[in-house]
């Protein structure tokens, strides 16, 4: 296929205990973006090289455009995804999570998408009605307890925040990353509330197909996370009606920490 240089994408895959099927899934998205219509690159962002033997797994891989990145300790998926997004080269940046729940073909029609729509952001949504989705009772729980302080709270107009499927267009991460705080569960909700809160409401939702491994899930660890959500959500709240952090006039007081932010910033 000749590709467009109209846009440059860069598609980000999060890694954390992924040394089994790394391999497969990248092949897989790599296969979809061969499809695509714009260049790109896959940035794999390696969230602890201590945890397992995925980054041997992945240096094992002779693709172009596939660059690795990460760190020696484990610091959540949303520390991951910003380190990878402070290195992205696209005008659009894309993130996907490993494991193949969502199937990666979702990637085409997201992008489709945010041109078509002139959006700021796309967001994959399990709650969208042309979605295909299975997953269990607590995963529902924790996406419908996310609508309800995603819209009532933090005034963002989408049905699900945090399905593992994004694009956004550079400028809207170039003015949001140096404010957020969040490493783990709540990331997504906290860059599309901060996001959101600058003026960048042109999120929209689009169908994914998203088929869950109910094995990873046990009750003890469903309530942690639904527990942890909530509690990172509300922090959210707090930081950004009441305290107002994510406002310009208190960018003294944002915390910076030169591995997230220093590339974006200048555009390297």
């Amino acid at each position: 296929m000749v590709k467009s240089s109209q846009h440059f994408i860069s598609v980000i895959i999060p890694v954390y205990k992924q040394a089994k099927i790394i391999r497969q899934d990248i092949y897989t998205i790599y296969d979809t973006l061969e499809r695509i219509r714009y260049n790109y690159e896959i940035i794999v962002v390696i969230d602890g090289y201590n945890v397992d033997n995925s980054l041997n797994e992945v240096k094992k891989l002779k693709l172009k455009n596939l660059k690795i990145v990460g760190y020696q300790h484990n610091h959540g998926k949303g520390y991951a995804v910003r380190y990878a997004m402070a290195r992205a080269k696209g005008d659009y940046v894309a993130f996907i999570d490993a494991g193949m729940e969502i199937d990666p073909n979702g990637l085409s029609l997201i992008i489709e998408q945010l041109e078509w729509y002139q959006a700021d952001i796309i967001v994959g949504s399990k709650r969208h009605p042309a979605s295909f989705v299975k997953y269990p009772l607590q995963r529902r729980i924790i996406s419908f307890g996310a609508q309800l302080i995603s819209q009532f709270l933090l005034n963002i107009n989408v049905k699900d925040t945090q399905a593992g499927l994004k694009i956004f267009r550079k400028e809207v991460l170039e003015k949001t990353l140096p404010r957020l705080l969040i490493k783990n569960y709540a990331f997504d909700l906290e860059l599309l509330a901060v996001a959101n809160r600058l003026g960048y409401t042109r999120i929209y939702e689009a169908p994914i197909k998203l088929t869950y491994d109910f094995k990873s899930l046990t009750h003890a660890t469903g309530l942690k996370i639904i527990f942890n959500c909530l509690w990172d959500a509300l922090a959210v709240f707090y930081r950004l009606r009441i305290k107002k952090y994510y406002d310009d006039k208190n960018k003294r007081k944002w915390v910076y920490d030169p591995e997230l932010d220093m590339r974006i910033n200048t555009g390297k």
